[in-house]
Parts: structure tokens; C-alpha cells; sequence
């Protein structure tokens, strides 16, 4: 039951997230191509999306030690995880993209917050949030890239 909670969960902050980057990424670059101030909404966008972020990573994380996708600690060898794509993918690829994900995004927030210029905090924010989420929808497991995966 508990693993069923915090997968629904996984799965429907999903979209908060992809929403708050989408959101922070086109305010970043709109107004980093405006020559526009870097403001307290913008302090707050970028945070929200960087806290969404995590929380799903963190949710994540949990799912990772429990999920039977993650045949890990099952007597299950490491070959023969990597030659099933399902277990493949969830026990490497998905986990390994969403690290460096939320990596990248950590960073632009935190290299952003110490820059002096408008100018480079949104160009920061727009380059490090747009790495971030390229690799976060190329780690998402669409029903039409995994089988068995839904859209919740």
C-alpha cells in the first residue's frame, strides 16, 4: 500500500514539475532576452521549480529501494538486470538521468543566486533548467517508451 501511495505520487508530481521548469525556463529566457530584472517572482518561480524538483527526486529515491522494477538485493545479478529494458531501466537509466537532472538544475539555481547581473541569472537559470529538463523527459518512463508504464 505504501509503495502504491508514493508511486501514484511520483507519478502525479510529475507534472507539477515539468509545469515549474517549463514555467521557470520560458521566464528565464524571456527575460534574460528583454534585458529584464531579475525580481522576487522570479527568485520564487526558480525556487518552487528547484523544490518540486527534489521532492520528486526524493520520492523517487524511496521507490528505488522498494519498487520491484528494482530487482536489486533480490539475488538478481547485475547481468541479468541489464539485459531486461524494464529492469535496465529503472534500476540504471531512469535513476541516472534524474540525478543529473536534478544535479543541473541545483547548480543553476545555486550558481545563479551568486551572480551579480540580471542578465546572467536568467541565462544561467534558462541554460542549466533547460539541460535539466531535456534529460528529465528523456529519463521519463512514457507508456509508449516502457511498457506497462502509464501516464499516472
Amino acid at each position: 500500500m505504501f509503495y502504491n501511495i508514493l508511486l501514484h505520487a511520483h507519478s502525479g508530481l510529475r507534472w507539477i514539475v515539468l509545469i515549474l521548469l517549463l514555467a521557470a525556463i520560458v521566464t528565464a529566457f524571456r527575460k534574460w532576452q528583454a534585458h529584464d530584472e531579475y525580481t522576487a517572482g522570479d527568485n520564487k518561480l526558480y525556487l518552487f521549480a528547484l523544490i518540486a524538483t527534489h521532492t520528486q527526486f526524493l520520492i523517487g529515491l524511496i521507490l528505488y529501494f522498494i519498487s520491484p522494477k528494482v530487482p536489486l538485493g533480490t539475488g538478481v545479478d547485475f547481468g541479468s538486470i541489464m539485459r531486461e529494458s524494464i529492469y535496465r531501466f529503472y534500476t540504471v537509466e531512469h535513476l541516472a538521468g534524474m540525478l543529473i537532472a536534478v544535479v543541473l538544475i541545483t547548480i543553476g539555481r545555486s550558481k545563479s543566486r551568486r551572480l551579480s547581473g540580471p542578465i546572467q541569472k536568467h541565462r544561467t537559470v534558462f541554460i542549466f533548467f533547460g539541460l535539466g529538463l531535456l534529460l528529465i523527459l528523456a529519463s521519463i518512463p512514457w507508456p509508449s517508451r516502457i511498457p506497462g508504464a502509464g501516464w499516472f
